[in-house]
C-alpha cells in the first residue's frame, strides 16, 4: 500500500488556500491524484490583513483567524479524501495519508531579528482529520539563522532540475521568489525572494474597485508606467540586498506604496497599476540577470502565472536585456501553477517523517541542513 500527502498552502496574496492530495514514487517525484481550493471570505481575508500590522486584542484575534483557516484546510482535505474534486480523484481513499504538510499563514516574516510567524492550529486540524499534521517549516531554518524562505528549491530541484539545461523556477505570488537550478545537476541550487509580486497589484485594484485582482492584468495593460513613480519604487534599498534575502508585506504593503505616492502629484489609477506591473518585472529581470547569470528557461508558477499582462511583460524585458530565453509556465512541465507550492509542502512534509532535511542553506543562508517541521500526530 502506498502512502500519500495532502499539501495546504496558502501565500502572501490572501487570495484562499489550495491543497492538492499527492503519490511519492521511490525518487520522491509527485503525482497529483486530487486538488483543491477554496477562496477566502471577505472576512477572513480582512482578519489575516489586519494581522499583517499590530493593533488591539491581537493575540485573541490571531487565534480566532487561525481557526477559521484551519476549519477551511479541514474542509479541503474532506473533499481530496471524499474525491469531490472534479468528479474523480483516482482512488483518494484507497491509500493511507500519511500526514498533511500545511504551511499556515504568514503574518510576520522578520529573520533578521530571529522570528517568523505563520498562524495555524495544527492540533485542531489533526482532531478534525484524524491524520498526522505537520507545520511551523520555517522556524527551524530561522533559528539556525537562516531566512526561513523560499523552502520551495529544494524541491524545484528534484521536480523541473535538467542536466543540461539552466532553468530559473518564478513563482509569482504575493511576493516573487526564483530558484536557481545550473545546467549541471551536480551545482548548488540558489534561490531568493525579488520583492513583491501580486501583494502591490491585488490591493491597488481592491483598493479601486476592480475586484480582488487584476484578471489577466487587463487593467494594468490599460495603463501607461509613470516611468518617474517607476524609478522611485525601484530605488527600495532592500532590492540591492545580495542574496540569501526574503521579504513579505512587512515591507511591501500599500502603505509602503502610499509613501511613493505622497509627493502631490495626481496619478490616474490605472497608470499606477500599470508601474506596479512594471516594476514587478523589473526586480524579477534584474535579480536573475544579476545573480543566475543567462538561463535557458524561465518556468513561471504562481497565481501571477495565469496574469498575461505581467508574463509577456516579462518576456519583453529579457529581450529588452538582450537576453532570450524560452518563458513558460509550470503547467508545460508537469505541475499546474497554482499547485506547485502545495506541492512542496507536501513533499516538506515527506521529508520530515522521513527525518530529512527540507531546507537548502546554499538558499536560506541557515548554518546547515535542518529537518523541518512539527508533527501532530492523527
Amino acid at each position: 500500500m502506498k502512502s500519500r500527502y495532502i499539501g495546504i498552502m496558502s501565500g502572501t496574496s490572501l487570495d484562499g488556500a489550495d491543497a492538492v492530495l499527492v503519490e511519492f514514487d521511490d525518487r520522491g517525484v509527485p503525482r497529483l491524484i486530487a486538488a483543491s481550493s477554496r477562496p477566502f471570505d471577505a472576512a477572513l481575508h480582512d482578519a489575516l490583513l489586519a494581522l499583517q500590522q499590530s493593533g488591539p486584542d491581537e493575540l485573541h484575534r490571531a487565534a480566532v483567524a487561525a481557526n477559521a483557516l484551519v476549519d477551511l484546510h479541514a474542509t479541503l482535505v474532506a473533499e481530496l479524501i471524499d474525491g469531490a474534486v472534479d468528479g474523480a480523484a483516482e482512488g483518494a481513499g484507497d491509500a493511507v495519508i500519511a500526514a498533511i504538510g500545511t504551511h499556515g499563514q504568514t503574518v510576520r516574516h522578520r529573520p533578521e531579528l530571529g522570528y517568523t510567524i505563520q498562524i495555524n492550529a495544527p492540533a485542531r486540524l489533526a482532531e478534525a482529520t484524524g491524520i498526522t499534521v505537520i507545520a511551523d517549516f520555517r522556524s527551524r531554518d530561522v533559528a539556525a539563522g537562516g531566512q526561513g524562505a523560499p523552502l520551495v528549491p529544494a524541491f524545484h530541484r528534484g521536480v523541473f532540475g535538467r542536466q543540461g539545461i539552466h532553468r530559473i523556477v518564478l513563482n509569482l505570488g504575493g511576493m516573487s521568489n526564483v530558484t536557481d537550478l545550473p545546467a549541471d545537476a551536480a551545482a548548488d541550487v540558489r534561490g531568493w525572494d525579488c520583492g513583491p509580486g501580486n501583494v502591490l497589484l491585488d490591493g491597488w485594484a481592491r483598493r479601486h474597485g476592480r475586484g480582488t485582482f487584476d484578471r489577466d492584468g487587463a487593467w494594468a495593460a490599460s495603463g501607461i508606467v509613470d516611468q518617474a513613480l517607476l524609478e522611485r519604487l525601484a530605488a527600495e534599498p532592500w532590492f540591492d540586498l545580495p542574496p540569501p534575502k526574503s521579504t513579505g508585506r512587512d515591507l511591501f504593503d500599500l502603505a509602503w506604496l502610499d509613501r511613493h505616492l505622497d509627493d502631490g502629484i495626481t496619478r490616474d489609477a490605472a497608470n499606477v497599476q500599470a508601474t506596479l506591473a512594471a516594476l514587478t518585472v523589473r526586480v524579477v529581470v534584474a535579480s536573475i540577470l544579476r545573480h543566475a547569470g543567462e538561463p535557458d528557461e524561465l518556468i513561471v508558477c504562481g497565481g501571477g502565472a495565469y496574469n498575461t499582462d505581467l508574463v509577456a511583460r516579462l518576456d519583453e524585458a529579457f529581450i529588452a536585456a538582450d537576453h532570450r530565453l524560452t518563458v513558460m509556465t509550470s503547467a508545460a512541465v508537469g505541475i499546474a501553477p497554482e499547485h506547485v507550492e502545495a506541492f512542496a509542502f507536501a513533499w516538506l512534509a515527506m521529508r520530515c517523517l522521513a527525518q530529512q532535511p527540507g531546507n537548502l542553506p546554499a538558499v536560506t543562508g541557515a548554518a546547515g541542513p535542518r529537518i523541518l517541521g512539527a508533527i501532530y500526530p492523527g
